[in-house]
């Protein structure tokens, strides 16, 4: 069972993205997420969120991108959801851990066929000398799986950011901004106001 006081951060968040879904934002779980490699160097790029619950905050990638590499060098990772037309944002900073296979599996059989092909013709982050090149690997594993289900390659699967922070934020009146921050510390979670 849920921290209350966690749980109550999830209420909030859940209640937040009901109200960016009617407020009709094309890509409503979009977020930020922010990484780094061992030596420290940080990198940022936008995902998607494809799940939450009290364990986490749940995306999908393939695991020898970038951002894979990193976190499997450095399991901690940031993220950050912003909806500028509601003057809302949420913050989200944790340790990172991978998705059960089946977790995985799910989410790869709901994905389009045609994304699912892409999934395996794309060696995500890597050097691409030319469009051709890539369309001739998507033709292959066209090919290949013709005749059948296209598997999830064992590379692209789920990461799951525990979080430990989890801050909100709404646009103030001459930048006196609403923060409230939720943290995990040795006695469980707790709550407090921030200065904007």
């Amino acid at each position: 069972m849920a921290d209350p006081m966690l749980k109550e951060a999830l209420v909030r968040f859940d209640e937040l993205l009901d109200r960016v879904a009617q407020a009709d934002f094309e890509e409503p779980t979009a977020m930020t997420l922010a990484t780094t490699d061992s030596a420290g160097h940080v990198t940022a790029r936008i995902v998607l969120l494809r799940g939450h619950d009290e364990r986490g905050f749940v995306f999908y990638t393939n695991s020898e991108s970038r951002k894979g590499q990193q976190l499997c060098e450095n399991a901690r990772a940031a993220l950050c959801f912003y909806w500028d037309g509601m003057g809302e944002q949420v913050r989200v900073e944790g340790t990172v851990e991978a998705v059960s296979r089946e977790e995985s599996d799910t989410y790869w059989a709901g994905r389009p066929r045609d994304a699912r092909i892409g999934g395996w013709a794309s060696q995500q982050s890597r050097p691409l000398v030319s469009w051709e090149e890539l369309a001739e690997r998507i033709a292959k594993y066209e090919q290949q799986f013709s005749e059948r289900d296209v598997p999830r390659p064992e590379h692209w699967f789920g990461f799951r950011v525990v979080p430990d922070r989890i801050e909100f934020w709404l646009r103030g009146a001459a930048r006196l901004h609403q923060r409230t921050v939720y943290t995990l510390g040795e006695q469980g979670w707790t709550q407090r106001l921030l200065y904007p």
